[in-house]
Order: structure tokens, then sequence, then C-alpha cells
């Protein structure tokens, strides 16, 4: 039987990009403060996962900062707002990427984490990438208590295909989104994860 397998990495908001890091900076020292506390990391999931013999790339990132034409774009979304959506620097993509790359996986912490190796818990990942519901990065458009981002995707994607959800970013830090995720799945009836 070939082998399958679903890992996860942990890679810094920001990595390789100064504007993203600082702005993200900027973001985690308003909430700290607005939550009484310090600011700790903040972290970006993303996944590979082996299924049938076959190796796949997962993650959510702008429209711009991958130029290989065949990236396994599966689908686009807005960032801010669903108006600005017409300019490709406020669009991001989910991609899963046969063969692919993820950009930065060189800065990940303490990754990648083993999620399973079950066949079929990998097809069901797979099969639920296109599922991925399209809502804007950066808003709470659907309630869920807090914004809707690349974090939100894996979470609903390990929550719809009977991954563990429970998992904590390195370091004491945090992934932002990843509660939206799991919410969202549980309302939409995942198979597990409910938050």
């Amino acid at each position: 039987m070939k082998s399958s397998r679903v890992d996860l990495s942990w890679l810094p908001v920001g990595a390789g990009g100064h504007v993203v890091r600082r702005t993200s900076g900027a973001y985690e020292r308003l909430v700290a403060r607005r939550e009484h506390r310090r600011p700790v990391p903040l972290f970006h999931a993303a996944l590979e996962v082996v299924s049938g013999g076959e190796r796949f790339s997962i993650e959510v990132g702008p429209v711009w900062n991958v130029a290989a034409a065949d990236r396994g774009v599966v689908l686009e979304g807005p960032v801010g707002s669903r108006g600005l959506a017409r300019w490709r620097p406020f669009r991001y993509e989910l991609r899963c990427w046969r063969d692919g790359v993820i950009p930065d996986l060189q800065e990940a912490v303490a990754s990648p984490q083993r999620l399973s190796d079950d066949p079929l818990r990998a097809a069901r990942l797979l099969a639920a990438v296109p599922e991925v519901p399209v809502l804007v990065w950066g808003r709470d458009e659907l309630r869920l208590g807090e914004m809707w981002n690349s974090n939100s995707v894996v979470a609903w994607l390990l929550a719809r295909s009977d991954h563990p959800t429970d998992l904590q970013p390195p370091q004491g830090g945090r992934a932002p989104g990843w509660h939206a995720g799991l919410v969202l799945a549980w309302l939409r009836g995942a198979r597990a994860g409910t938050p």
C-alpha cells in the first residue's frame, strides 16, 4: 500500500516579508493591549499531505506571492472587503499544489507535526479542499468570533477530515483565525473537531 500522511507546519506570520511582519506585529500589540496581556509570536499554519503516493502542499497566501503558473490554485477570495477583490493585491488563494512548495517553509518552527498516517483521512482532507468556504480574509463576516484567514482554512480542513484540531502553536504563540475555522466546520457538520 502506498504511504499516506498529513503534516502540519507552523510558520511565523510574516516570514519572508518585512511589511507583513511589521503589520502583524502591530496587530498583535494592539490585541494584547486590549486583552491586558503581553504580545506573543503569531503563526500561520500550512499542510503537507501524501495520499496515494502523491504529495500535496496546502497553503493559503496572497495571489501574488508565488510566481509558478501551475501552483494548484483551488480558489480565490477577497482580502479585507469583497469590493476590493477586483484588485490583485486584495485577493488570496488556496493552493493544493501537487509536488509543490510552501514558501518560507525553512522558517517553520517546531515543524512538521505529524497528524496522521491514515490513508482514509488523508484522502478525506484532499477531497475537502474544493469545499473550503470563500470568506473575506481578515473579517468576521459570519460572526464566528474571530477573523477568517489561513489558519481558519487549515482548522476547517482538519475538522472536516477527522484530524486533531486541539493544536497549539509553538513558543506560546497564537494562531489567529483557528477558532473561526473550527466553529464553521462544526456549524456545517464536521466529522470531528467540534469547538
